[in-house]
């Protein structure tokens, strides 16, 4: 069963009566640009097929009523909550993902009663933006029962924004927009290259399997949250840096200029600051690479990329290290850690024919250290959120 049918037959359990519509959106990897977002910098994330579904009907009590279907069958529902009523800080858990989005659309002036149910299979705490999808899912399903169409383009993008504002205002995760964006406007077979700071984008065609590649998602089971991990430190480290060297944002320091900006800074924000600006030299290096063709080429960056976010950004775990050490070991072309750090998900580019080899490598690696199996999964570009 599919996870539209899923939520549309709890829908009907729990409310009698089918759902007026089922909206769903996309987790993501994101292939490089790491913590390059939220510092106007360049991301170049691609859909996965892992999505959580909405189905929604409308209620005319202004009260948002929320369920989720666990991976047991069983459902999990939040308290009802006026969405009128609703504020950062009134509910607390995973509720508060679903409610910060109507939150943020009752600013817009979208304030309908809605009963959502939820069901999904992006995996929580893997790094791959469950929080995203579910957001971008959960505004699409309250749009739609608004009377909103299908959203354009630049609709889409507004939308990823509103989503990012209810995970940093309402939830209190300090995340980028690139979670939100790539749930909203990725494409299938392509992965999403994007000018934070300018909001230009463009999709550039990704397919591995031209070149009998693939890149291997290597979930870790090692769980992270963005609102009580190191991440809003990071964040703020980088804030901080760019105020002292008096610029908007680390995006405005250049490669040549690297060396200058880091001699003024304190010994503990030079490597911040050096990251982000390799990394988003990385991005660009992969999208050439990408756009010429040479998919195997992009190995070396990914492999800089996760040494980077360990030893500068100090975003890294011990699990993600091992997996993407033993992959290596095994004969991938490159790999690094995916998302936010503090766990969850590595990706690794492998020649098809050493999948097998690549996972048993991690696996065993994974016993020797006494630590849980993890789960493996091909990652193919996938399409955008969307009415289902």
């Amino acid at each position: 069963m599919t996870q539209a049918a899923t939520a549309v037959a709890a829908f009907r359990d729990l409310h009698g009566a089918p759902p007026a519509g089922v909206w769903a959106a996309p987790g993501r990897v994101n292939l490089i640009g790491e913590h390059t977002d939220y510092n106007d910098g360049f991301v170049l994330p691609f859909a996965l097929p892992h999505r959580i579904a909405a189905a929604a009907g409308r209620r005319d009590d202004g009260m948002l009523t929320v369920a989720t279907v666990g991976s047991d069958g069983k459902l999990q529902r939040i308290t009802p909550v006026a969405i009128a009523d609703l504020e950062p800080g009134g509910v607390s858990g995973w509720g508060a993902y679903p409610a910060g989005v109507a939150w943020a659309l009752r600013d817009e002036g979208v304030s309908g009663g809605a009963d959502l149910v939820l069901a999904g299979d992006v995996p929580t705490g893997a790094g791959l933006s469950s929080s995203a999808a579910l957001e971008c899912a959960v505004a699409l399903a309250l749009l739609g029962l608004a009377g909103y169409g299908e959203p354009d383009a630049a609709r889409r993008v507004e939308i990823a924004r509103l989503a990012q504002r209810a995970e940093n205002d309402f939830v209190g995760a300090p995340t980028g927009v690139l979670d939100q964006t790539a749930s909203m406007c990725c494409v299938e077979g392509n992965v999403l290259f994007l000018d934070v700071r300018s909001g230009e984008s463009e999709q550039v065609p990704f397919d591995t399997a031209e070149d009998d590649l693939r890149i291997l998602v290597i979930d870790t089971r090692a769980k992270h949250s963005h609102s009580e991990s190191g991440y809003g430190e990071r964040r703020r480290g980088t804030e901080r840096a760019a105020d002292l060297l008096g610029v908007k944002s680390l995006r405005e320091i250049t490669p040549e200029g690297l060396d200058a900006a880091m001699a003024t800074l304190p010994a503990e924000l030079g490597p911040l600051v050096r990251h982000v600006v390799t990394e988003n030299q990385r991005v660009l290096d992969v999208v050439a690479s990408l756009r010429a063709g040479r998919v195997a080429d992009i190995g070396p960056s990914l492999n800089a990329s996760h040494a980077s976010l360990r030893d500068d950004y100090r975003v890294s775990a011990v699990e993600l290290d091992l997996a993407v050490e033993a992959a290596l070991e095994a004969g991938a072309l490159g790999a690094r850690m995916t998302g936010g750090g503090f766990g969850g998900s590595a990706i690794a580019l492998i020649r098809s024919g050493d999948q097998q080899a690549v996972e048993s490598a991690v696996g065993s690696r994974y016993v020797r250290e006494h630590l849980p199996a993890p789960r493996f999964f091909l990652a193919v570009p996938a399409a955008g959120a969307g009415r289902v």
